[in-house]
């Protein structure tokens, strides 16, 4: 039986003045994997970014999700890798069927409309649209981690270093920050990043966080800052459904039932799970919808 690590963990090197989070997926990933039968190049793409997902949730204040979202002009149309506060993960990419060449992994081949972006969506009080962030980081180095890198040093105006990785059976990544101000002492941050440097990608891949973090950094007293799993989940809902399928127009819902043989059939892309509804369910979303619209005021 193959054990797994699916697990973030957050650390301080007290006396180098450095925080960092490391980040290990086994059977999330392979189940997000196992949903298409992706390109390699994209294959690894897509596990990076769900490491690196979980990542920024054990950086920044997530309550609610956040997501990594790359859209592109060449074979790879969309990538979207989702973690939520709680630590579920789902990803999905989406390829250009018709493209005359294959997909790459270097950033800078998705065309000049290029957009990869940082998505945070927090829950609001009384039940209103969440609050959403987006940060889009800019596409000119070939791989993620390095494109990551240069948003938070541009962005946060702090030091800081990233590796991700991903191959067939596992993702995992590592990051590390300067703690702001003049926290550590003076060649802090020169060791953690020479510390840093000697990790390898198969050993990022091999390693669970907390073994990864004691080989590199033993000798800075690593402090664990906080332990969390990590695991498949799609947010989907027969709801959600619902409400997309108000959403498309009651002429359009109705003939979703029609070319369905009597029942609106729609597959959750990230899941596979499958939600149908007949011709009499879709007509009472209709109703509902239609009662719960405020009336309209009286004129006299």
């Amino acid at each position: 039986m193959t054990q797994t690590h699916d697990t973030l963990l957050r650390f301080l090197l007290p006396t180098a003045g450095v925080r960092g989070v490391a980040v290990h997926l086994d059977d999330t990933w392979r189940t997000i994997a196992s949903r298409v039968a992706y390109p390699p190049a994209v294959a690894e793409l897509l596990g990076e970014a769900a490491a690196a997902a979980a990542l920024f949730t054990g950086h920044a204040k997530v309550d609610g999700r956040l997501s990594v979202q790359l859209r592109g002009q060449g074979a790879l149309r969309t990538l979207f890798a989702e973690c939520t506060a709680a630590g579920t993960l789902r990803g999905i990419a989406q390829l250009d069927d018709d493209a005359t060449s294959p997909p790459s992994r270097d950033l800078r081949t998705l065309g000049d409309d290029a957009v990869l972006a940082i998505t945070i969506e927090n829950p609001s009080l009384g039940g209103r649209e969440p609050i959403r962030y987006q940060g889009l980081v800019e596409l000119d180095a070939d791989n993620l981690a390095e494109a990551f890198e240069g948003y938070f040093r541009q962005s946060e105006q702090l030091p800081t270093r990233l590796l991700l990785a991903c191959d067939g059976q596992r993702a995992a990544g590592l990051m590390l920050q300067k703690l702001p101000g003049d926290a550590g002492d003076g060649d802090g941050w020169s060791r953690a990043g020479a510390l840093f440097d000697t990790l390898g990608i198969e050993e990022l891949l091999a390693l669970p966080p907390a073994e990864a973090i004691h080989r590199l950094f033993h000798e800075e007293s690593p402090e664990a800052m906080g332990e969390k799993p990590l695991r498949f989940a799609c947010s989907c809902s027969r709801e959600r459904v619902a409400a997309m399928l108000v959403s498309l127009g009651a002429g359009e819902a109705g003939a979703a039932v029609e070319a369905g043989d009597g029942e609106a059939r729609v597959r959750c892309e990230f899941c596979g799970q499958e939600y149908c509804f007949d011709g009499d369910q879709v007509a009472g979303l209709f109703r509902d919808a239609a009662a719960e619209l405020p009336a309209a005021p009286h004129l006299h």
